[in-house]
């Protein structure tokens, strides 16, 4: 994909998230439309996590409920529905990274930080249980967010312009990274030169020299079209994501109560279709791109050492935020 062609998708997200910022939730006295954002199409985890969570809440519920998700970016990107989320405007549900919701939650991106689950089984277990209530709150007190389920599964790892294989040739490598403070202080303890730049324009600073590397999942650089400028991927392997299912804490106090069960069920048993959807679709869709001489794939030779160089960043970070027993629960799940 162009990045001229995301950039305008994205200018003509944030014409039409104004239109509807205002479309009434009721459409009809017993008729509730809820609206949702994915930045993706249809073939992507995320919207079909969705999908299943729309599909699960109409199965479930006696009452007209309907839904109006909009993809392909149309209402904007994450950091515009986290905004949107806040206001309860134009968005009441969608999927996001926890770094974008940091800006109103700042201990949030603590779900999500780099090199924080062992492995697979260690990173369900976790989303699988209660361990990560304390952010909920957090969340849905300073920000008025609500999570409702948990997907994700896509393995991060580097991509970038030129072949990267160890620590020493990371070192001063101008990668991109999302906004919250742990991900680049995570990748400047690993000699990286980091730096926070919007989602939309990563295409473009890659393409122009500003950075020459980010990091992001199969998925992702598959549906947009980054193995154009980053062709080669490191596996650093250094994040599993955790990728909340929200709604606006307003839009869901709004509901009916039968309704408001229905939709946390729903958002439970959709984020573990989407987390066994996402973890089983990122390695064929990393060797798809692979086959297809779109990528080269290189193991990344210290990646050990990167696990002990990360852990008193992860400690400080945790401690900066009292979430020190939160950090220590999680390892020991």
């Amino acid at each position: 994909m162009k990045i001229a062609n995301f950039a305008a998708r994205i200018m003509r997200g944030a014409t039409l998230a104004l239109s509807v910022a205002a479309a009434p939730m009721v459409a009809q006295a017993d008729t509730v439309t809820l609206r949702g954002a994915s930045m993706f199409d249809e073939s992507h985890a995320f919207t079909k996590t969705l999908r299943e969570f729309e599909r699960l809440v109409k199965e479930n519920y006696d009452g007209d409920v309907q839904f109006d998700l909009r993809l392909n970016g149309e209402l904007g990107v994450e950091s515009d529905y986290v905004t949107f989320l806040q206001q309860d405007v134009a968005v009441d549900y969608t999927i996001m990274a926890p770094s974008n919701m940091a800006v109103f939650a700042p201990s949030i991106p603590l779900m999500d930080m780099p090199f924080l689950f062992r492995d697979l089984d260690h990173w369900n277990a976790v989303l699988s249980s209660d361990v990560l209530k304390p952010l909920e709150d957090e969340l849905l007190e300073k920000a008025d967010i609500k999570i409702i389920g948990y997907t994700g599964g896509g393995v991060r790892n580097l991509l970038s312009d030129h072949p990267t294989h160890n620590l020493e040739e990371l070192a001063g490598f101008k990668m991109r990274v999302m906004g919250a403070p742990i991900q680049a202080r995570t990748f400047s303890a690993l000699s990286a030169n980091p730096s926070a730049i919007a989602y939309n324009e990563v295409y473009n600073a890659i393409q122009t020299g500003v950075i020459n590397s980010f990091e992001n999942e199969a998925a992702s650089v598959q549906d947009l079209k980054f193995y154009e400028v980053t062709p080669y991927v490191a596996l650093t392997q250094h994040t599993i994501t955790v990728r909340p299912i929200v709604m606006s804490g307003k839009t869901f106090r709004q509901l009916p109560e039968d309704l408001q069960a229905v939709i946390l069920q729903a958002g439970k048993e959709a984020g573990a279709f989407g987390r066994a959807l996402e973890s089983r679709e990122d390695g064929i869709k990393l060797k798809e791109m692979e086959g297809a001489g779109l990528i080269h794939v290189n193991a990344f030779e210290d990646r050990d050492k990167l696990l002990e160089l990360v852990k008193p960043v992860q400690d400080a970070y945790a401690a900066e935020i009292g979430a020190t027993e939160l950090l220590a629960a999680i390892r020991a799940k």
